[in-house]
């Protein structure tokens, strides 16, 4: 047993088909390819045609299963209904939604325009409860169980500094969560959140700390384990709480962030970098 292998039994998703948003790239390929393995039938869906297209050929290659890639923006819920559309004619039924789009920029808030603020508030938020409205509506009107599962992050409920469009954005899809989780379950959806911590991409980490700011502010430094996470480690706990084995857990949202944020949250947790001889010193003050 390893922390980078798949936890689930083969075909434990056979027959059931999930839909990612921004799927073609980074954290949402990686879980929809786990899902690909385990028998899903997957949808992604991102505003740049040409990536998810190739993304989707790729994910055929590697797994051999069903891919339907459909070009949409987010932003725009008519374009939203049109891939819950697809996906219901190519695949008959739409079991479970990964909203895993979003957008981010890390920048003193008083640079900002108005325009890059809606820019990201709109992809996390807007985006995410268009999808939920048109998939959750669309479940509804047909007596259809589902569940979703959301991407948030720790920031979402302490608030940070240098990314508050997505901080503001992130702290509305956890609300969102937790509130369809009581309104909805009558109708047999379930919503839970994954807030993880550092999981390195090629493209995000590249765009929001470029060049050498990545080894200078090293995330491993900042968090207990020591070391960032596996992409098959999120890949397992989606895959957990999109399943029926979590039949049971509705509202929840999990952080898998190697005790990042408890660290940084903790006062003087950062006395950890006191050496042995600076210890002694402060047990003979204490006498």
């Amino acid at each position: 047993m390893n922390h980078t292998e798949g936890m689930f039994k083969p075909g434990a998703f056979k027959g059931k088909t999930i839909l990612i948003t921004g799927g073609g790239t980074g954290l949402g390929r990686s879980m929809g390819k786990y899902l690909l393995e385990l028998g899903a039938n997957l949808v992604i869906s991102s505003r740049k045609k040409d990536v998810i297209e190739k993304a989707a050929e790729e994910l055929r290659e590697e797994t051999g299963g069903k891919v339907l890639a459909v070009a949409c923006d987010i932003r725009k819920y008519d374009e939203v209904e049109n891939v819950i559309k697809m996906a219901e004619a190519e695949f008959g039924q739409l079991h479970g939604v990964l909203n895993n789009a979003a957008g981010n920029f890390i920048s003193p808030t008083e640079r900002l325009s108005h325009r890059a603020f809606d820019i990201v508030v709109d992809i996390v938020l807007r985006g995410t409860y268009y999808v939920t409205l048109a998939a959750g509506k669309n479940w509804i009107a047909k007596g259809q169980a589902g569940s979703f599962l959301n991407i948030v992050t720790t920031y979402a409920w302490t608030g940070s500094g240098y990314v508050v469009p997505s901080a503001c954005g992130k702290a509305g899809v956890l609300a969102l969560t937790r509130s369809l989780a009581v309104e909805w379950a009558k109708y047999k959806i379930r919503s839970n959140a994954i807030a993880p911590g550092p999981f390195p991409t090629e493209g995000a980490w590249s765009r929001l700390m470029p060049g050498e700011l990545v080894k200078k502010f090293d995330p491993a430094a900042r968090i207990p384990l020591k070391r960032v996470g596996e992409h098959q480690e999120l890949a397992n706990l989606a895959a957990y709480l999109l399943s029926d084995y979590s039949a049971y857990i509705t509202g929840e949202v999990v952080t898998i962030d190697g005790g990042e944020w408890l660290r940084n949250g903790g006062e003087f947790s950062y006395l950890e970098d006191l050496k042995t001889e600076m210890w002694d010193q402060l047990e003979k003050m204490r006498k």
